[in-house]
């Protein structure tokens, strides 16, 4: 969540006639985030988050969106997006497409405790169950193509030998891997810590589903717990390791073709978001409040599941 449109406060007056909300009451650039413009909007009738899609496929948005809807009437606990007064969730501001979602409860976590992942883990594994009526389709944007040709764009401009070996040598290591062998299903690709929400202990909230997308199951369990059970140095925390992925397992158990391709799919998982960090590090963006994070993490976590071997799932 970053701020790369700005929107005025007449601008966004006129947009909010769309919805039975209200008058506007105030709004705030969030600074949080890579990908897209959001702003937290006050009016007389609630709560909302203003979504400025900057770079996702117009023709994929409905998918998010009503992936969303789907979990949120399903009782998951994430934002349901509101409809405008002709019954549209996607809409236009300023030439980019909008959406407008109601704001949850709640706050994320920078340091979860146990309790906390073990919310986590059986939130994501819900998800992967109710996401099996859901009726869309959306290919990975960060798929393995995409890992393969942005890790040899990477690979080929940046002066520095040692990424440019680890970025070759694990691409061959993971050419090997077949995501689509392992059971599939709608995933929300981008469960990080940030995308949590919590009031004191008690889960409220999972948010920012525009990278949601149709892929393995295990794979979205990785990314999760690549971020919320690694250290700073990359090692795996034992006790939040053992806490999510117990709490998955007891909602989805695993199938042997996922227990034996697990130390390979951490490494898919570090690895895409060792390469999209690179990315954004090498290529910034401009806008008014954007927020670059630092790649070095997940080249630690990268490196740590290349050199040790985590603990199986069973």
């Amino acid at each position: 969540m970053s701020v790369f449109t700005k929107v005025s406060h007449a601008e966004l007056t006129v947009f909010l006639q769309q919805y039975a909300v209200g008058p506007l009451i105030g709004y705030q650039g969030i600074g949080e985030g890579v990908e897209n413009t959001n702003y937290f909007v006050d009016t007389r009738d609630g709560r909302w988050v203003l979504t400025l899609f900057e770079r996702l496929n117009y023709d994929d948005l409905p998918f998010f969106l009503g992936l969303m809807e789907h979990l949120a009437s399903h009782g998951q606990p994430c934002a349901m997006p509101l409809h405008t007064r002709q019954g549209e969730s996607l809409t236009m501001l300023n030439g980019k497409p909008a959406a407008l979602v109601r704001r949850l409860t709640g706050q994320s976590v920078l340091f979860p405790d146990r309790e906390q992942c073990e919310q986590v883990g059986r939130a994501l594994a819900d998800m992967h169950v109710v996401g099996q009526s859901y009726a869309g389709c959306c290919e990975n944007s960060r798929g393995a193509a995409w890992r393969t040709d942005t890790g040899r764009m990477l690979a080929a401009q940046t002066d520095d030998d040692s990424i440019r070996a680890l970025i070759e040598d694990e691409l061959d290591a993971q050419s090997r891997l077949d995501l689509s062998a392992l059971p599939q299903g709608v995933i929300h690709a981008d469960l990080f810590r940030d995308n949590v929400l919590f009031v004191e202990e008690r889960l409220t909230g999972v948010i920012d589903f525009y990278y949601a997308c149709n892929d393995a199951l295990l794979y979205d369990l990785a990314v999760t717990v690549n971020d919320w059970c690694c250290e700073t140095d990359g090692t795996l925390n034992p006790a939040r390791w053992q806490a999510l992925v117990g709490a998955y397992r007891s909602r989805r158990e695993f199938e042997p073709a996922e227990r034996a391709a697990w130390p390979m799919v951490l490494r898919a998982a570090a690895l895409r978001f060792w390469l999209s960090r690179l990315y954004d590090w090498m290529f910034p963006r401009e806008g008014d409040v954007v927020h670059v994070k630092d790649p070095a993490h997940y080249r630690a976590i990268l490196l740590r599941h290349r050199e040790h071997a985590p603990p199986p799932l069973d």
